[in-house]
């Protein structure tokens, strides 16, 4: 079955607009774990706007599932973190600084050196390495010559297209999906599932290992509790 891993920045987003410790970041990947997910996401950034540097080495003492480290490899200070937790994944994203958020793909071709180079600090430490792409054959297939474990499939473009074309939304990423195993590649995926359009992704992407979800899990916890939530999405991977 797919894996559930949950990515708690949202709680730190929260945490940070007040101050203090509430909500306890820590005690979200605790509970993460205990309501069932099958491992926690952080991706911290330079400015710290939501995960915190701290956070990362407060969780990594909690953690009883698998620890996803997002970043972006480019910024040396992030690359030392991942060093010193080994975290059982790492995936690499590359952000701009300042960027709100993760908008698009590795260039696997155009960055093939860099990444080849990278991928072999990170495996050579022995965390798995996940690189973020977008839906792209030739990314794909460059993404295998990096030495990468998986590829994370960058799912915005499916989500926008889920309600009015659900079919044409996910032809790409099905095609994507199979190259990637036909060459060898695990395969995450992640950015705006939700409810929604999760079981519908899962039940035709084959190989899925892992999904990675955030914002629209915390948003739906407000309203469901964190707990149900949990649950309410891997319900929709099995």
């Amino acid at each position: 079955m797919t894996k559930l891993s949950v990515n708690i920045n949202k709680f730190a987003t929260l945490r940070n607009s007040r101050g203090g410790n509430n909500p306890d970041v820590v005690k979200a990947a605790i509970d993460a774990q205990a309501f069932g997910a099958d491992g926690v996401t952080v991706h911290p950034r330079p400015d710290e706007r939501h995960i915190r540097y701290a956070d990362v080495y407060a969780i990594q003492k909690i953690i009883t599932t698998e620890f996803n480290i997002e970043g972006n490899s480019q910024e040396q200070k992030f690359v030392d973190l991942v060093l010193d937790v080994r975290p059982a994944q790492v995936t690499l994203v590359p952000d701009a600084l300042g960027q709100i958020t993760s908008n698009h793909g590795w260039d696997t071709i155009r960055h093939k050196d860099y990444l080849t180079d990278i991928i072999r600090v990170f495996k050579k430490a022995g965390i798995r390495v996940s690189i973020f792409v977008d839906p792209v054959i030739a990314m794909i297939e460059g993404a295998a010559e990096t030495g990468t474990d998986r590829v994370e499939l960058y799912t915005e473009a499916y989500a926008h297209g889920y309600h009015t074309d659900r079919e044409k939304a996910i032809a790409p990423y099905r095609t994507a999906a199979q190259r990637a195993t036909q060459l060898g590649l695990g395969l995450n995926a992640g950015h705006d599932l939700d409810l929604q359009n999760l079981q519908y992704f899962a039940a035709n992407i084959p190989g899925l290992d892992e999904v990675s979800i955030g914002h629209a899990l915390i948003a739906d916890a407000l309203y469901l509790g964190y707990e149900n939530t949990i649950q309410l999405y891997k319900r929709q991977l099995q």
